[in-house]
């Protein structure tokens, strides 16, 4: 009697194989350079009205929060009463810098042409600042459809609310949610919301040695470079 065929072994779905369904990633100091400038113009903004404070001072204080939450804190830790023109100024000449200095993370276009999943954005900054910055180096259509800012919920960074809705937004469950975040705010964000939270750590107001994280905002991973996005999960490129 002949042999049975040998049963063909199903196709492997790498789909079923990949550690995330969406990867949710900052903008300032993730997709885009921006945090100095940022940090730069507000220190010359708010030299002009006498007060002096410093880089570290604004990394320590200001990164990763939103521009109202900004302000309240120079207005609370100075006694200053800022005009809604001094903050107009500040917005403009921050645009105005970022039309001529800004530069997207070096290798970002390349890890998102790459991304086997879905990806989205989701920032402290405002609806018109973020699209400003992402038309300016490049991203708004790819991103643009699928970027979500903190006006969009009650609580700002490191309330998990962003990340939630982001996640809700595209159909994926949080414990499925990878987040790329610069900042604490962020990063406890993105572990509030149940996430797994990688620090890139190669934005300019990072180099060259970034602070180690405080034990409630510690990331599951560390990167310096989207070149090594890739080699930490690799089955997150997309196959060719």
């Amino acid at each position: 009697m002949n042999a049975p065929p040998a049963e063909t072994a199903p196709a492997s779905d790498p789909a079923k194989d990949r550690p995330f369904d969406l990867v949710i990633l900052d903008c300032d100091g993730v997709l885009i350079d921006s945090e100095v400038i940022s940090a730069q113009m507000l220190v010359a903004e708010l030299a002009l009205l006498g007060v002096e404070i410093d880089m570290a001072y604004v990394v320590r204080h200001f990164l990763g929060r939103s521009y109202p939450t900004v302000m309240d804190t120079i207005r609370r830790d100075f006694g200053l009463k800022l005009t809604p023109e001094f903050e107009e100024q500040y917005r403009n000449r921050l645009l105005e810098a970022f039309e001529t200095r800004l530069e997207p993370m070096p290798g970002v276009a390349a890890m998102l042409e790459d991304l086997a999943v879905p990806c989205c954005v989701a920032t402290s900054s405002s609806p018109r600042r973020v699209e400003f910055s992402l038309r300016c180096v490049g991203l708004w259509d790819r991103l643009g459809p699928v970027t979500y800012t903190a006006s969009l919920v009650a609580q700002g960074k490191p309330a998990p609310d962003l990340f939630l809705y982001a996640a809700a937004k595209m159909g994926v469950a949080p414990e499925r949610c990878l987040v790329v975040e610069d900042s604490l705010p962020g990063l406890r964000a993105g572990l509030a919301a149940g996430m797994t939270v990688w620090r890139f750590v190669g934005g300019s107001h990072l180099r060259p040695d970034p602070p180690e994280e405080p034990e409630d905002a510690r990331p599951h991973q560390r990167f310096a470079s989207f070149a090594e996005f890739f080699h930490i999960a690799p089955k997150l490129r997309r196959q060719m």
